[in-house]
């Protein structure tokens, strides 16, 4: 039976869309930190090209949407207890961990909040766990594979370009990483942007009560979720940046063109197969893959390993979270 709760369906909506600017503020920072670090674009020109190529990103297929939409749970653990749980849980991590400068993962942390949400609703039959296993072996596969990734192909433009002036390096691949930036940053939108879709979708779905919708999910829907995350772009992470940026690694253009690169090419694999990955994974990892070229203690491997850290301290964080805003919320409703 559909629930005719109108309030609880818009404040899922404005949840969402602060889900969504959270992502910018966050994940979608580290699209162009590495950009930004190398001082191959200035912020203000990152910023611009990262909210619209965002946007597209969002606004491109559906895959990522309809796992998190309908793959985490069950049918009879979804409701709007549990969506609202979920979100309220990654919202509050997510702006603490930007406060600090620290890279989160927006995507995992809210599967981490919905899972334990469902499990506060019905118990361990509400997950998908086969959905489960294939997001939680990204979080080891994508940061493998950004690291290698960067790690292999930096070598590989050293050897190339090895008889290159320094100077010429910076001009060619400080023109290029408008390129990898744009990649990236459409990556991004077209798997993290797509969270706010499933979710608006999602109680969209509980409201009416049409599951049909999932085959054709609302333009407004699309829209909406896609300008929320860029609004966050815009109005930048600027501690997250100045982090992952400037902080784990030095950057040249080249370094930045090979971070991202590599990270989009993760990113956008996954998204094929509707996989949720964390862009910050991916670059992340990508940066310290690039900087430990150079030599291992190019990489301040204190500062990579409070990034790390906070990846796994996001998973109970926003679980028990998860848990506690749903029993709160039981208790209420």
């Amino acid at each position: 039976m559909a629930d005719p709760s109108l309030p609880l369906f818009l404040l899922i909506v404005a949840l969402a869309i602060g889900f969504g600017v959270v992502n910018g503020f966050n994940d979608a920072a580290n699209a162009i930190a590495a950009s930004v670090g190398s001082r191959a674009l200035s912020p203000r020109n990152a910023l611009i090209l990262a909210t619209f190529c965002n946007m597209a990103g969002a606004a491109t297929g559906t895959a990522v949407a309809m796992t998190i939409g309908k793959g985490i749970l069950t049918t009879g653990a979804i409701s709007f207890l549990t969506v609202i749980a979920g979100l309220a849980s990654i919202i509050v991590w997510g702006t603490i961990a930007t406060y600090y400068g620290l890279p989160v993962s927006i995507t995992h942390g809210f599967i981490a909040g919905l899972a334990a949400a469902g499990v506060a609703a019905v118990g361990s039959e509400a997950i998908h766990w086969n959905v489960l296993q294939r997001v939680l072996s990204a979080v080891v596969t994508a940061p493998v594979l950004g690291f290698v990734g960067g790690f292999v192909l930096m070598v590989v433009l050293f050897w190339v370009f090895r008889r290159s002036a320094p100077t010429r390096m910076r001009l060619i691949f400080g023109r290029l990483q408008w390129l990898t930036t744009a990649f990236l940053a459409y990556s991004h939108g077209k798997n993290d942007g797509q969270m706010p879709i499933g979710v608006i979708t999602m109680a969209l779905v509980i409201y009416t009560g049409q599951t049909g919708l999932w085959d054709k999910i609302p333009w407004w829907i699309i829209i909406i979720s896609a300008l929320a995350i860029s609004l966050g772009t815009a109005t930048g992470g600027w501690r997250v940046i100045r982090t992952l940026g400037m902080r784990v690694t030095t950057l040249q253009p080249v370094h930045g063109f090979a971070t991202q690169a590599s990270a989009a090419t993760v990113i956008e694999v996954a998204s094929h197969f509707g996989i949720p990955v964390s862009t910050t994974h991916c670059v992340s990892s990508s940066v310290m893959g690039v900087g430990a070229t150079s030599r291992l203690s190019a990489v301040r491997w204190g500062v990579a390993g409070n990034i790390v850290a906070a990846w796994i301290f996001t998973f109970p964080i926003c679980g028990g979270l998860g848990y506690l805003f749903a029993m709160l919320l039981r208790m209420v409703f």
